[in-house]
């Protein structure tokens, strides 16, 4: 059984704010001149990387989707993907491959 965390609560400060007050946590200056923008920046990167969890696969896939009369094996290769370990909220990537026997549907 786990035990949630009493982490305090942040009331009204927007992300940025938050991202501020991490640099600053770590010893940084967030008004300096290369850390100016890395809030905003920050941000904008983290709605990126998670943008995913909001995306319905079937919407995404609706125009990708054909009819075919093939019944071989189909072989992607070098698929990029990336995505965000929600237990460290650190990016990773790779490069996947995948097979499918079409049964009908062509996906492409």
């Amino acid at each position: 059984m786990s035990e949630k965390a009493d982490f305090p609560r942040l009331g009204d400060a927007t992300t940025q704010e938050i991202y501020a007050e991490l640099l600053r946590r770590y010893d940084k200056d967030p008004s300096r001149d290369g850390l100016l923008r890395t809030p905003e920046r920050a941000e904008k990167t983290m709605a990126f990387l998670t943008r995913g969890n909001e995306m319905n696969p079937a919407q995404v896939l609706r125009d990708a989707l054909f009819d075919v009369d093939y019944d071989q094996m189909v072989i992607v290769r070098d698929v990029e993907f990336y995505s965000l370990c929600e237990h460290h909220m650190l990016p990773f990537f790779g490069k996947a491959h995948i097979a499918y026997v079409p049964n009908g549907k062509w996906l492409g």
